[in-house]
């Protein structure tokens, strides 16, 4: 009965905001997890130690700054923007480290998938890194000759 009289109002959704390098490389990170429709708490924990380590920032921080880069993954821009961002802010032996990064998660549920590897070939050609370090950054990761 009061539900009628008084009706609850959904909250209006909090802007979102705008992306800078760590939003973007989180949301990257995110992008790489989701890929393959299945977002497991191993990538979850492993997205958490890259930004944490990265930014030097606790767990808690790391959790929450994650949180918020799920729903800028989810709502904001494409692969390109968040990528343009980090080659504009970020130097490239550290785009390469971020290349570490992103396979780093999407080898974390022990499983090579298919949608995570193009993902991260499209994140990786969008930071502007060459083919000869692509190549070497999925050899290192997978163990292959």
């Amino acid at each position: 009965m009061f539900e009628r009289l008084f009706p609850r109002r959904k909250r209006a959704p909090q802007p979102l905001p705008q992306p800078n390098a760590q939003l973007a490389l989180g949301a990257l990170l995110v992008r790489v997890a989701f890929a393959d429709r299945n977002y497991r708490a191993s990538e979850i924990g492993q997205i958490d130690r890259i930004l944490a380590a990265t930014f030097n920032i606790g767990p808690i921080a790391a959790a929450k700054l994650r949180a918020i880069c799920e729903k800028l993954e989810h709502d904001a821009p494409d692969t390109p923007e968040f990528a343009r961002i980090l080659r504009e802010e970020v130097d490239y032996a550290h785009r390469l480290a971020l290349g570490q990064a992103m396979w780093s998660v999407a080898l974390a549920d022990g499983h090579r998938h298919e949608k995570e590897e193009i993902q991260l070939l499209e994140i990786e050609k969008a930071l502007g890194l060459t083919d000869t370090d692509i190549e070497e950054l999925r050899r290192q990761a997978t163990g292959e000759p």
